[in-house]
């Protein structure tokens, strides 16, 4: 148990999220955003006025009109956009539609080939599943086969294999640099850190691959990344650099991948936003910690053109923050949501569980703690404290069940799961994150700013319990779009 934030200096001295940045017209007086209805049409054609062409194969000819889209591509304006635009400001990027699709680090495979393999085998077979004539995917791309699409036409080469698959490439996960399927992940995700030049070489060819890959009808594109590094990693060798040099190095990393994402969108016209991603033990973890980051490294308008939030529901839910106050948050300091990972997480709520049946609760986490991956645990002990235990098992080992009032695990269960034996998850958060984005995108004077991205995150099919699996891989992949679908139409008529 521990609290890392006092490690890193100055942490709580930044500016707090109410000093927003405010939109001003070309004579400098502030202006809020101007709201609108953005054409349906609009964003399915491509930046030459063109309608987007899917292959023949993919059921249909052309994307013109609302009624002619798969289910997964919303071109209804379920949230009213604001539609003022300056480049050089923060730039809204609230879109009159989603684009929903599931992230493919659920499968292993550091090569191109085998992640042609792999989307070839669960996606094309969860989107016929789904009777989609297309389904959107959030490729992982380890830096091995990032290198091997970086080679001469690999990149379009394999833009046309997603098209003949009908599968649509609107963002990356960028988390995971190396194998995320070994026998042990755990501390390695984390590697390398934004202080290591290896990570900004890496995000920037997944840039360009990813404006290669994105279908002119998206109008951006996104790429999560890692939280800057976790404290002190145990496997990280970073020589005698002290912390504040290595966060000042992680900030200046930020800034030139900045620049570099200006540049490519100068010279490709597409825009591709790097999304940080919070995760509990990470140096940000909390959305505070998000927002006095920003604050302090990355102030600039073109900063927040390029750099954004991914905002992850279990990771929130994990550090216990409710999702209007982590989305709100962000909204007030002006900073974008350049993806939302739709994520759900393991609860053990102790106080709803008799005594009789906590040993059989635990027995059941003690199924959760597998040795792959890290399942940093958040605690609410009997006085109302909050502890963040770095990994399931040293919880099982040392927890009181008999005082604590609830534990949240980080280990991403399916979104539609709400109970299994005496656990619960945190599904009830997907939903209070979909009612907030219609909250505050409707608001008349809205600050939220979202690129539309909806990834479904749920990459441990692999390690769950066989008790909580339902089907195969392909068919529970899209029994998960199928419930996020359904919730965002129950989400647009409250």
């Amino acid at each position: 148990m521990y609290d890392h934030r006092s490690r890193v200096p100055g942490f709580h001295e930044f500016s707090q999220p109410g000093n927003i940045s405010v939109r001003r017209d070309h004579q400098g007086t502030k202006k809020p955003p101007r709201l609108g209805q953005i054409n349906a049409g609009a964003r399915a054609r491509g930046k030459q006025g063109r309608a987007f062409q899917a292959p023949p194969s993919c059921g249909r000819v052309e994307l013109t009109a609302v009624n002619q889209l798969s289910f997964l591509r919303y071109k209804r304006a379920l949230f009213v956009p604001a539609i003022y635009r300056d480049r050089q400001s923060v730039t809204k990027l609230n879109p009159a539609s989603y684009t929903v699709g599931y992230c493919t680090n659920v499968h292993a495979g550091t090569d191109v080939l085998s992640i042609r393999d792999n989307l070839q085998k669960y996606a094309v077979a969860a989107r016929r599943a789904l009777g989609s004539d297309e389904l959107g995917v959030g490729l992982w791309i380890p830096n091995q086969a990032a290198e091997q699409l970086a080679v001469g036409s690999a990149a379009e080469d394999f833009r046309r294999f997603l098209d003949d698959s009908c599968l649509r490439a609107f963002t990356i996960n960028g988390f995971p640099y190396d194998n995320f399927h070994q026998p042990v992940v755990k501390h390695r995700v984390y590697l390398p850190p934004w202080w290591d030049r290896a990570r900004l070489d890496y995000t920037e060819r997944l840039a360009n691959i990813l404006s290669i890959l994105l279908p002119e009808s998206e109008g951006v594109g996104s790429i999560s990344t890692l939280p800057i590094g976790w404290p002190n990693n145990p496997l990280a060798d970073d020589g005698s650099a002290s912390e504040s040099d290595l966060l000042l190095a992680a900030a200046a990393n930020l800034r030139i991948a900045a620049d570099l994402l200006e540049k490519l969108e100068s010279r490709s016209g597409r825009r591709i936003v790097l999304a940080i991603e919070p995760e509990p033990g990470c140096i940000l973890d909390t959305s505070d910690d998000l927002v006095n980051w920003f604050d302090q490294h990355l102030p600039e308008s073109k900063h927040r053109r390029y750099i954004t939030v991914c905002h992850d529901v279990c990771h929130a839910a994990v550090m216990m923050e409710a999702q209007s106050v982590v989305l709100g948050r962000f909204a007030r300091a002006g900073i974008a949501v350049g993806k939302v990972q739709v994520s759900s997480a393991v609860v053990a709520d102790w106080q709803s569980i008799s005594a009789a049946n906590k040993s059989e609760a635990l027995q059941q986490l003690a199924e959760f703690a597998e040795d792959r991956y890290l399942h940093q645990t958040g605690r609410r002990t009997k006085g109302g404290e909050f502890e963040l235990v770095e990994d399931l098992p040293e919880l099982i080992r040392g927890g009181d069940v008999r005082s604590d009032q609830k534990w949240v695990v980080h280990f991403h269960v399916p979104i539609f799961l709400e109970r299994f034996g005496h656990l619960t998850t945190s599904h009830d958060d997907v939903l209070e994150c979909l009612r907030t984005i219609s909250s505050l995108q409707a608001a008349d004077e809205s600050q939220l700013e979202f690129t539309g991205h909806l990834e479904v995150e749920t990459y441990a099919w692999t390690v769950l319990p066989q008790a909580v699996r339902k089907q195969s891989l392909a068919e529970d992949i899209a029994s998960e779009i199928q419930w996020l679908e359904n919730k965002m139409r129950d989400a647009q008529d409250d």
